[in-house]
């Protein structure tokens, strides 16, 4: 992790698989980045004390890519709260299966809204609903 999420915790730990791959060999971001999604979901389920839905992803870039057999690690952040929402920063590292050397492959931050039984907005459980807004409603 970088030295700015050392906060950061452990979410999703996935071996790369074949069935993964893109026509080039390399594994499909499509899947990168629905590891991605269920990582930060977890922390919005766990933060929300309930039902979530993805919103928004902002700026994913891919550094580098990821190849079959790739040990992939997950790492996330709870950055902020609002009423009904919040943002979740991700980042997703490769570790080759026989080396111990781990390179990041990319990162991106989350934004996800607590639902109620009907679907609809809901205000977060987190102290009250109450918490840092930083942008989010």
């Amino acid at each position: 992790m970088t030295d700015e999420n050392k906060s950061s915790e452990a979410v999703i730990r996935a071996i790369a698989m074949p069935a993964d791959t893109n026509p080039a060999g390399d594994i499909f971001g499509g899947w990168l980045m629905a590891q991605m999604d269920l990582a930060a979901g977890n922390m919005a389920a766990r933060v929300a004390r309930g039902r979530t839905a993805t919103v928004a992803v902002e700026a994913m870039s891919f550094i580098r890519p990821v190849r079959v057999g790739d040990e992939v690690s997950l790492y996330a952040r709870l950055l902020s709260t609002g009423r009904t929402s919040m943002r979740i920063f991700v980042e997703a590292w490769r570790r080759d299966r026989y080396a111990d050397e781990r390179e990041q492959v990319t990162h991106a931050t989350f934004t996800f809204v607590a639902l109620d039984s009907a679907g609809l907005p809901r205000p977060l459980g987190l102290n009250g609903g109450s918490g840092n807004s930083a942008g989010t409603s």
